[in-house]
Order: structure tokens, then sequence, then C-alpha cells
């Protein structure tokens, strides 16, 4: 899944644009904490665990592939 990070928005939310999901954060992307709130938000979009998402590609980037292994 192909995802789109926009860190230090004024509210969380997860916009889906065709096979994109455009992903609003508040945190700021430093030491991983955007990152993690990115895997907690889609852990209750997706109504999964945190160990049933990673991040495959884009760790250090706002373009993310993630990966769900439900």
């Amino acid at each position: 899944m192909k995802i789109k990070v926009i860190t230090n928005a004024k509210k969380q939310e997860i916009k889906k644009q065709g096979d994109l999901l455009k992903v609003y954060l508040i945190s700021k992307p430093e030491k991983g904490k955007a990152n993690n709130e990115l895997i907690n938000l889609l852990t209750d979009y997706f109504k999964t665990s945190k160990s049933n998402i990673n991040i495959r590609k884009g760790e250090k980037s706002k373009n993310k592939i993630m990966l769900s292994i439900t």
C-alpha cells in the first residue's frame, strides 16, 4: 500500500485517493515519532495489531510503502 505522510498537521486524518492513502499526522518527523504515530493510526484504521503493519520502504521519507499481514 502506498502512503503519503503529511506531518505537523492540526489533526490526525486519513484520506483515500485511489490506491494512495494520504495520512495527516500531528507529530514532527524526528526520532521516529511520526512513524510511530503512523503505525498507531493505521492499526486503528485497519483494525489490526501493530505487529501486522510494517514500513517496507521510505522510513525516512514522506512517501512510504506499507505491508500489512492479517
